[in-house]
């Protein structure tokens, strides 16, 4: 079994459009209140609010505030755990402290389980029911791979108007069989490398394939940064100085905000057009395992090569090293092939012979590309 998400456009209608606001404003009052319970415990009484207890506490919030009684109770409950995981994110260094959330901050809320909603799809287009809210949604989007819903997100994007639904589902992912028994052949094997001059590099056992680097936020920079420029002349927002943004400042981060997502769009829709061709030529992929988070760290401040540092972590961040991995490793997985991913650490590709093993600490000086194994001269 796989576990993947789809997500699907709404289309509420205005009535159902003022509930769906409704909602999202009390699960955002919620967050905020739960929020203050854990700030105001630590600085009176030096006590730290767990999330067991601010989930016993919600029977007697609903009596107190009559109008979260018409919400389902699992996705109150989602909400309370999204500050306890706020909380666990920032004691281990992953976040900064968590803050009170603006409700154009806040996107949406979650159903963590099957019940309160349904959805009535095939994995193309249909319908949404909320419970709680007695509102039957029109939604739009084909899903490649359908399965049991396990789980609901709704969002809502304020910058584009508009509502989606992030629906997780139970796949049933082909289980790898052998021999006579399986449908593939298992021959077709694929070894590829991510890299930023050459976006993939695969290699089937005979010839190589180079596949480019697209550089889709270099080829949109110029525009980018001219639009930022353009916004940092408007008024901006202060909320601490009670500052409102002019007009101008918002259609200027408007302009800047749809250049960012015409990227992200362009990014992942070659990303899946690449991932599905070598998906569905090869049975077998082999690559390398990526610490992408630790590749794209920032560098230290007293290194002199920060400016370098940042180009490199942008080329990286262009091709979506992380994103191409899983995307490969469940499309071939799901028509029941094989994906190894080799640990890098423990093999060391760039340091060790291809032909006999040895291992050569020198190799690793990326000044030098060209090596001779003094073991067995290859």
């Amino acid at each position: 079994m796989a576990t993947l998400r789809q997500t699907f456009r709404l289309y509420p209608t205005a009535s159902q459009q003022s509930k769906l606001f409704y909602a999202r404003s009390l699960h955002q009052l919620l967050y905020n209140a739960c929020l203050a319970h854990r700030r105001y415990e630590w600085k009176v009484n030096q006590k730290s609010v767990s999330y067991f207890e601010q989930q016993n506490i919600l029977p007697a919030f609903k009596e107190c505030w009559t109008e979260y009684k018409g919400l389902y109770s699992t996705s109150l409950q989602a909400t309370v755990k999204r500050v306890d995981l706020a909380y666990n994110s920032f004691f281990s260094g992953l976040r900064k402290f968590p803050r009170f959330k603006s409700i154009r901050d806040y996107s949406g809320w979650t159903y963590p389980s099957a019940s309160g909603w349904k959805v009535n799809s095939n994995g193309k287009h249909g319908t949404l029911i909320l419970n709680d809210l007695k509102i039957k949604i029109r939604m739009r989007g084909k899903a490649k791979y359908w399965g049991k819903p396990t789980t609901l997100t709704v969002v809502y994007k304020p910058r584009l108007n508009q509502w989606f639904a992030s629906i997780t589902l139970k796949v049933d992912t082909p289980e790898p069989l052998y021999g006579a028994e399986s449908d593939l052949s298992y021959e077709s094997v694929v070894a590829y490398d991510l890299g930023t001059e050459t976006a993939i590099t695969t290699f089937d056992g005979s010839e190589f394939n180079e596949i480019e680097n697209q550089r889709f936020t270099r080829t949109l920079e110029p525009l980018l940064k001219n639009a930022g420029k353009a916004k940092r002349r408007k008024r901006a927002p202060n909320r601490r100085q009670r500052v409102k943004p002019s007009s101008r400042w918002k259609k200027a981060n408007k302009r800047e905000s749809q250049l960012k997502r015409k990227i992200g769009n362009q990014r992942k829709d070659w990303q899946h057009q690449v991932t599905s061709d070598l998906a569905s030529r090869y049975d077998i992929g082999v690559t390398e395992k990526l610490n992408t988070k630790g590749m794209t760290r920032k560098a230290k401040n007293s290194s002199k090569r920060q400016r370098q540092k940042a180009g490199l972590n942008k080329s990286i961040l262009d091709v979506g090293f992380g994103s191409l991995n899983k995307m490969l490793t469940y499309k071939i997985e799901l028509k029941g092939g094989i994906v190894l991913q080799l640990p890098t650490k423990q093999l060391k590709p760039s340091q060790r012979c291809p032909k006999c093993g040895k291992v050569h600490k020198e190799w690793a000086d990326i000044s030098n590309r060209y090596h001779v194994c003094d073991e067995c001269g290859f």
